[in-house]
């Protein structure tokens, strides 16, 4: 089922189904978010719990007992409830049941909220531990963006500008995109702006950790550009599907990283994973603003 929200700069249209963002639209009509097509990348953008990124054979363990889960989690691939709905707002919710518990053994509410303010979605989510233990988690985006955003431009008239210079270090990946812990630092032109073309995805995402947390979809040559903001996400990735001249990218806060290479991680041990208290509550806000 989908769901639109919408005040007098957007309409933003969103799916049950992972609560995934279908939709976002200026009133003018021009559409920023990449539509899907299955011959390219049949996703939009999807959000990640309880897991960012890969696992080490699908696999990961806590109290010596294995757990096997598919990539980015499962969030994406269950149908939220509308919980709570208005003209310019809307809030779905997923509570742990026996499926969830069978690949990740922690009770959990998840919420994600939606809100329009001017030009601005705010994505805001929320993950409250019902269990007795302390829970261990990721978390985070997957949007993509029509590239170009307008006629006449093409895929290497963009680039991704951050807020203010910025000297990344992009994280080591092995060719399975595991963490290999050989990090490099990343340059950017002026310290500020990453050129995109299709090459650029060849060995799939190029992520960023220690950069500037605002990025803007932009070109020199066009009027119209996507920001977003993820003020408390540590990491953030950038990708379209490797080896294809795709016509969006995906801009990916991100709260974690995969797991390293050839380690079939301990959750307790992972260092860089979200953890949270018995009957605590945690909140993350990010934002797109069209412009």
């Amino acid at each position: 089922m989908f769901y639109t929200i919408k005040n007098e700069k957007l309409e933003v249209t969103v799916n049950a189904h992972g609560a995934e963002l279908h939709s976002i639209r200026s009133t003018d009509g021009t559409e920023y978010l990449w539509q899907g097509d299955p011959a390219v990348w049949k996703g939009q953008a999807p959000n990640l719990f309880p897991y960012v990124a890969r696992l080490t054979d699908g696999k990961f363990t806590y109290k010596e007992k294995q757990y096997s889960m598919k990539i980015h989690g499962f969030i994406n691939a269950v149908d939220l409830e509308a919980e709570q709905v208005s003209e310019d707002q809307i809030t779905f919710r997923y509570d742990s049941n026996e499926e969830t518990m069978a690949q990740y053994p922690f009770p959990f509410i998840y919420r994600i909220t939606y809100a329009l303010s001017g030009n601005v979605l705010s994505v805001t989510s929320q993950v409250e531990n019902t269990g007795e233990e302390r829970m261990f988690f990721g978390i985070g985006g997957h949007p993509g963006f029509r590239v170009p955003l307008e006629e006449g431009l093409s895929f290497e008239d963009y680039c991704l500008e951050f807020a203010q210079e910025t000297h990344p270090y992009r994280v080591g990946f092995t060719d399975d995109c595991h963490v290999n812990g050989q990090d490099l630092p990343y340059p950017l032109e002026g310290g500020k702006r990453m050129w995109l073309h299709h090459d650029l995805f060849d060995h799939d995402a190029v992520v960023l950790k220690h950069a500037c947390r605002c990025v803007t979809l932009r070109s020199d040559r066009g009027s119209r550009a996507v920001r977003v903001t993820f003020p408390d996400y540590p990491v953030v990735g950038f990708w379209h599907m490797p080896k294809m001249e795709a016509p969006y990218v995906c801009i990916e806060p991100w709260s974690s990283l995969p797991s390293r290479a050839g380690i079939i991680e301990d959750l307790t041990q992972q260092s860089d994973l979200i953890s949270l208290d018995s009957k605590k509550t945690y909140c993350n806000n990010w934002t797109i603003e069209i412009q």
